[in-house]
């Protein structure tokens, strides 16, 4: 009887062993040029007046705006340290002991702000409305971010919590438990896995970036491809942008429960302290920082919505009675 699926042995982080080119970071370049194909689909269906020079300046911006913004909040924030803060010139330094190891640790959160920054100075330098670029944009990058949750998974990375479930996956570099922990014990011997007490045993894990590629990749794109972009010439520059916010902000909220929260962090809000422990799924009240920042972007594209929803309802009333 199958209690747990142990991670595929075959997946490998690296591309070609020993050469320092990982899975994780051609999906980066996956997720650009799916969403990059999608914007100019759009394009060249005339739902967007844009050359296809001037969609790659803009994908530029936003590219780097998106690798800076990730990198940054990775470090400075999720870090949980002041390390990065005292050491700035770390922060994007790819050697660590003499090896090459990359810059790992992206955060989706602040490679949306980065994003946004990005797109905005570009919309601002080149007289265009951001609004319209964000909306097309939006489209796709759920189905571009599927990669990277893929490439995630393939670096058996952001794992979820513990969990006794038959879809449970055994990563092999997860944080081990060690027995002496009664709760450790008990879930040891439920799935019928050896034993000394002391030792230090890996743990099946909630799947989580396959969930979030599901649901914050897959179904969402598919949700703002058939439903908000058929509405969006009806509606205003910034219609997609703001359910994109909304989407993706409700989507992963639920996600994280079962996604395990940064140790070094743990629940940032803890309405129930006697289950405080990240590892497990024990309280749908305490909080981690990723669910903190996704209600941030449920409420931004709430107010985005209504603001600039107001503007258009103001500029067509201005627009009637001016035919008066």
């Amino acid at each position: 009887m199958i209690l747990f699926i142990n991670f595929p042995k075959w997946i490998k982080p690296e591309i070609i062993q020993g050469f320092p080119v990982r899975w994780y970071g051609l999906m980066y370049v996956f997720a650009f040029i799916t969403t990059y194909i999608v914007f100019r689909y759009q394009a060249n269906k005339k739902e967007i007046e844009i050359s296809a020079d001037d969609t790659q300046s803009f994908f530029m911006f936003c590219i780097v705006g998106l690798l800076l913004g990730a990198r940054l909040f990775s470090v400075l924030i999720y870090n949980g340290t002041n390390y990065y803060w005292t050491h700035p010139w770390m922060i994007f330094w790819p050697f660590y002991n003499g090896r090459f190891v990359g810059l790992p640790g992206m955060s989706y959160h602040g490679g949306l702000v980065g994003a946004i920054i990005g797109g905005l100075i570009y919309s601002k330098k080149n007289n265009r409305n951001f609004f319209e670029l964000a909306d097309v944009l939006s489209i796709g990058i759920p189905l571009g971010y599927t990669f990277g949750r893929l490439g995630n998974f393939i670096n058996g990375e952001l794992w979820g919590r513990v969990s006794t479930s038959k879809g449970a996956i055994l990563f092999p570099y997860a944080d081990k438990f060690s027995t002496n922990y009664e709760w450790v014990r008990n879930i040891a011997n439920q799935l019928n896995i050896n034993f000394i007490q002391g030792d230090l045993i890996n743990l099946p894990r909630y799947p989580s970036q396959l969930y979030e590629a599901i649901f914050e990749g897959i179904f969402l794109f598919l949700i703002m491809w058939f439903i908000f972009r058929k509405k969006r010439k009806d509606k205003f520059n910034g219609y997609c942008l703001s359910w994109y916010l909304i989407g993706y902000g409700i989507i992963r909220f639920f996600i994280e429960y079962f996604r395990e929260p940064d140790l070094n962090l743990g629940f940032i809000i803890k309405l129930n302290p006697s289950a405080n422990n990240p590892a497990l799924l024990e309280s749908f009240i305490n909080f981690s920082l990723g669910q903190l920042f996704c209600l941030i972007m449920i409420f931004s594209g709430i107010i985005l919505y209504l603001i600039l929803k107001t503007k258009k309802m103001k500029n067509l009333g201005e627009k009637s009675e001016h035919r008066k």
